[in-house]
């Protein structure tokens, strides 16, 4: 059953994001669960359905998506769940992990309360950075309309999570407001671990972005 609900899901969700445009469309979520899936293996305290399930329906419903809902994520995944005739408590436990694994905000302390919750955050966060970190930041911008890069307006250390919500900088902002601290906030050994050859690209990558913002490659 429990093999069949994840195939299910994946189904649903591949559907559902396959085209999506904003860097949070099915192969996001792809890899966020094979991320997920190879963490667990490593955790042996974990539960491997919820936190499957948890990455496969992480971004079912994102408050980005939906005026800032918070709430929209966990209502849509307890109605598939539902209508897949998932029980209480593994609804429960997918809930949880969706509620709790978003970033928000630089000041705002994010600790998950499930271990399957923690890895999948992790494999949401190694997602967020490195050359795919920064072609999905790039992506969100452009879906958002935003500029690439504005030197006028400074990043921003967000205190609250309705602060980040509102957040509209230049994308750029976005690496020193959120994409440079998620190494540092990362879970699991074997997270950190990844984590450290995606950041240093990141720096390289904005060390040259730059460089050339300001003409100083042109000899």
């Amino acid at each position: 059953m429990e093999t069949a609900l994840i195939s299910r899901t994946a189904d649903f969700v591949r559907e559902k994001f396959l085209y999506e445009g904003s860097g949070h469309d099915w192969e996001h979520i792809r890899r966020v669960w094979q991320v997920a899936r190879a963490l667990v293996q490593d955790t042996p305290e974990a539960n491997p359905l919820h936190t499957e399930l948890g990455a496969l329906l992480h971004d079912v419903a994102d408050w980005k998506f939906h005026d800032g809902d918070e709430e929209a994520g966990p209502r849509a995944a307890r109605a598939w769940l539902e209508s897949q005739h998932a029980p209480e408590s593994v609804i429960q436990a997918v809930e949880t992990i969706i509620r709790e694994v978003s970033f928000k905000g630089l000041s705002v302390p994010t600790p998950m309360s499930t271990i399957e919750g923690a890895l999948v955050q992790d494999a949401d966060r190694l997602d967020a950075i490195g050359a795919i970190g920064v072609a999905r930041a790039f992506a969100y911008g452009g879906h958002k309309g935003r500029p690439l890069h504005d030197p006028t307006v400074p990043p921003v250390q967000h205190a609250s999570f309705a602060s980040y919500k509102q957040n509209v900088a230049p994308t750029i902002n976005h690496f020193y407001e959120k994409l440079l601290h998620l190494r540092e906030r990362l879970n699991t050994p074997a997270a950190r671990r990844v984590a450290e050859q995606r950041h240093a690209f990141m720096e390289t990558f904005l060390t040259q972005f730059l460089r050339e913002w300001e003409g100083q490659d042109l000899g």
